[in-house]
């Protein structure tokens, strides 16, 4: 018999790709969509003002399951995994650094230039229209708080070809460098600047010299770190270890989890240690690289079913407008619910939280819509020859992407960030662009 008949894999799957890779990142960003619904509580006062309110954080359980559900880290993990992937097809082409950065940039900062613009747009017109300031603040700091994404990611991969050389030079011991980094960060951060200084925080939407500023630099060494254990689950490290010893690895993370959180200056909640970084991150990332290797002979079983490979194919080719736009979307939808004459059901509620799941598949639906115009941002035009072949132009292009999002992180979404962020985005994109396909 020959192989083609007893191979049962659909042809659908890519020859050589882990599927369950695929599958991670669309389960993640699924999840980060409907976290960010639980989130986002918006109601009516009894006296008919406006309510809005974190409504999942203020749950007795939120705290426990944040230590499980922020799968931030898993992002990072599994892009050091593809880019160690990716960087082994473009050695073997002959693809310099500066081509692999290139690509990596283009795909991030093709599919924000839309939403950055359109951003822009809309808090111009709310100054013009005379919108109540504080209202916009509230709104446009949730919108924009999932773009330190952007500028985290874009730093570790721009510095992904060099740290492959380190870890393939000193392996485990580059991570214990970042690691030892984060935590100096974080001493830093909590125990001189909160604790001798007496630096507090920069209020939401307000400007100037506060702690968490002192925690940037984390973003390369806590991010860095979670994409070093991609590396090592690329090469099969955690593959080889019996579920006995991931499960221990697991035990021991948690472990030192603990143990930093009781340290004092780390929240208990997972989520208020994820901006900046913090080193509990790096744990998390070790934690999840191990609980997704537990997980891979189901995973690969069920990416063998030409369902799940649809849905995950379907999903992941517009993987950044989802993970985007929801957000615009989710706060779109919530004003078209307030100005129609209909009942809204009190955040936390019996009826408000049934009635999430719902709002989830119409939230994916509008965004799905969309993206059957938004999707060409994701593809990324054939590499050419280079407008500036230099690796100055790609180092600036870089910082052009990721400088003013990193501000909007830090100080929260306004107009003028935003339109910076627009120009430093078209910036970078026409300093990397190739001068024919």
């Amino acid at each position: 018999m020959s192989s083609a008949a007893t191979d049962t894999t659909p042809r659908t799957a890519p020859a050589g790709r882990d599927l369950t890779l695929d599958l991670a990142r669309v389960v993640c960003v699924l999840l980060v969509v409907f976290v960010h619904i639980l989130f986002t509580g918006v109601g009516r006062n009894p006296d008919g003002s406006l309510l809005i309110e974190k409504t999942v954080e203020a749950q007795s359980w939120f705290t426990a399951a944040s230590w499980i559900a922020n799968i931030m880290p898993l992002f990072f993990v599994v892009g050091g995994y593809a880019a160690r992937a990716g960087w082994k097809s473009a050695v073997a082409r002959g693809d310099t650094a500066d081509t692999f950065v290139r690509v990596r940039l283009a795909r991030l900062a093709r599919p924000a230039l839309p939403l950055l613009l359109f951003l822009t747009l809309v808090l111009g017109a709310t100054r013009m229209l005379g919108i109540d300031p504080a209202l916009v603040d509230t709104v446009a700091i949730g919108v924009g708080s999932p773009l330190w994404f952007l500028a985290a990611y874009m730093i570790a991969q721009a510095f992904a070809p060099w740290m492959m050389r380190l870890h393939e030079r000193h392996g485990a011991w580059v991570l214990l460098v970042l690691f030892a980094a984060s935590l100096a960060v974080d001493a830093l951060r909590f125990l001189f600047v909160g604790g001798v200084l007496g630096i507090e925080p920069v209020r939401p939407g307000g400007y100037g010299l506060g702690q968490e500023l002192f925690g940037i630099p984390n973003i390369v060494f806590v991010w860095l770190f979670a994409q070093q254990v991609g590396f090592f689950l690329n090469d099969g490290w955690f593959a080889r270890r019996s579920w006995w010893q991931l499960v221990l690895l697991m035990a021991g993370g948690y472990a030192l989890l603990g143990g930093l959180v009781s340290l004092g200056g780390y929240t208990r909640s997972m989520l208020g240690n994820q901006w900046p970084p913090t080193a509990t991150m790096a744990a998390l990332a070790i934690i999840q690289a191990a609980a997704l290797t537990l997980l891979h002979v189901p995973l690969t079983a069920l990416m063998r079913t030409r369902p799940a490979q649809g849905a995950v194919f379907l999903i992941g080719s517009r993987l950044m407008t989802i993970y985007l736009w929801h957000l615009p979307v989710i706060m779109m939808l919530i004003g078209i619910e307030l100005l129609l004459p209909l009942p809204l059901p009190a955040p936390g509620s019996p009826v408000w939280w049934w009635t999430r799941p719902v709002f989830l598949v119409v939230v994916l639906a509008t965004v799905w819509l969309l993206s059957l115009w938004l999707i060409r941002f994701e593809k990324v035009p054939a590499d050419g020859i280079p407008r500036f072949p230099s690796r100055a132009a790609t180092v600036c292009a870089v910082l052009l992407f990721v400088t003013p999002v990193i501000a909007i992180t830090a100080y929260g979404l306004d107009f003028t960030l935003a339109a910076v962020a627009v120009v430093g985005a078209a910036a970078a994109l026409w300093l990397t662009r190739s001068t024919r396909g």
